[in-house]
């Protein structure tokens, strides 16, 4: 090893990933001291503690940690596995249950409704480590009241659900967000982000912030973090500012009263969000002809790539504009979680009689592949019953080859 590269590693750490067979093993990874994090750094913004957690698991009791977010999470090479791998040395004697519960491509809005079937539906969570900033700037282009709706859907549901858990919001970053950083601008994504964790005392990580400030001070460049989908140093930066917010909260000294057992639910930001998300299954809707049912394949979706994840899942797809179908549903906001692929068209919709919307279900990135998306058919509806009517139409985004329409499941704000 030259002189050179002893200034810029430090000692052989393990960490840990998934094997072929899915299991944990360990694997030799350097750290570049270019990635430390010291324990005053203006990045980790604390807003509580992480005592409910670290108890939980120094009793010895089944401890369940959750990362939730998109392909940054989904990758089994980063946080989702580099996090738990230091939590066991942190917590030898810890029953530890472990989540990855990423999905690529995924928004918040659709966080936020599969929280209950991706998450709640797997029992206790104890620390939920959640990212969508990237995901909600790139993919889902949202405005900052949709940033708010899904993220905040996301914190206020597992509040409710279960008032012990604890969170820690990430911050992440691709080239456009860090060009609006480095302008001295906060992106929207994160700006909408850090309001919602703010008002609900939950930590972050702003890992974007990071990395803008050392490719400004010139401590390393942006290809030495790796690109929306960072390379192993830029999960390191990463996994270090989550590791040093988690041991501030872990070592927290509670006040005199003691460290609350629960956390407190205040009024929400936006009474619209999605704290009663939920997937609802597409055979709950009633249709006449023109709809074929049946698991995701090249039979029933012939253009486009599939991911191997949604080979298992069941679809209701149409073809033929005026194909038509019709939803009773109870909650206050109506979408569809569904697969856009090159041959995805447009639809409209009318709630309970109303005026007819159209939506557009093609996606930038449906041209070779049946992109995973949420679209909202209507928002802010009064509580109770509804009904959705929904029908392909003629009409289509100029890039499509087709009027299709996949649905997976209908995603109901109850």
């Amino acid at each position: 090893m030259t002189k050179m590269m002893r200034v810029k590693f430090s000692a052989l750490k393990f960490v840990c990933v998934l094997g072929f067979s899915g299991q944990v093993v360990a694997e030799e990874v350097k750290q570049d001291l270019r990635a430390k994090i010291t324990v005053d750094n203006p990045r980790v913004k604390m807003r509580g503690d992480f005592l409910r957690f670290s108890k939980r698991a120094e009793s010895g009791k089944p401890t369940r940690v959750v990362t939730l977010g998109g392909s940054i999470t989904e990758a089994k090479h980063g946080h989702s596995s580099q996090i738990p791998a230091w939590l066991k040395k942190q917590f030898p004697k810890a029953d530890f249950q472990f989540t990855n519960a990423g999905i690529a491509s995924t928004c918040s809005t659709t966080g936020a409704f599969r929280l209950q079937s991706d998450v709640l539906s797997g029992g206790r969570v104890d620390l939920l480590i959640v990212e969508f900033a990237v995901n909600d700037d790139q993919d889902a282009a949202h405005t900052r009241q949709e940033c708010i709706r899904g993220m905040e859907g996301i914190v206020r549901h597992l509040r409710k659900e279960q008032p012990r858990a604890d969170i820690l919001m990430v911050q992440y970053v691709n080239p456009e967000m860090l060009e609006t950083l480095l302008k001295g601008e906060t992106p929207l994504s994160i700006s909408a982000h850090e309001a919602v964790a703010g008002h609900y005392g939950v930590s972050s990580v702003n890992v974007a912030a990071e990395i803008a400030s050392a490719v400004k001070e010139g401590r390393y460049k942006w290809k030495d973090y790796g690109g929306t989908h960072p390379k192993p140093f830029g999960y390191q930066v990463a996994v270090n500012l989550m590791k040093v917010a988690l041991q501030r909260g872990m070592e927290s000294s509670p006040d005199e009263a003691g460290s609350p057992k629960t956390h407190a639910l205040p009024l929400p930001l936006d009474r619209g969000n999605y704290d009663g998300g939920t997937f609802v299954d597409v055979q709950d809707a009633n249709w006449l002809g023109g709809w074929k049912y049946g698991e995701v394949s090249k039979q029933l979706l012939p253009l486009g790539a599939i991911r191997s994840r949604y080979e298992k899942y069941q679809v209701l797809r149409g073809e033929e504009p005026g194909t038509t179908l019709y939803l009773n549903f109870q909650g206050r906001s109506i979408g569809a979680f569904i697969l856009a692929g090159p041959d995805a068209g447009m639809v409209e919709v009318s709630v309970d009689g109303g005026t007819w919307q159209e939506k557009t279900l093609y996606h930038k990135h449906s041209g070779g592949l049946n992109y995973p998306r949420s679209v909202t058919f209507a928002d802010d509806l009064s509580p109770g019953r509804h009904q959705l009517v929904l029908r392909l139409i003629d009409k289509k985004p100029e890039k499509s080859k087709g009027h299709s329409a996949s649905i997976l499941y209908f995603e109901v704000n109850r």
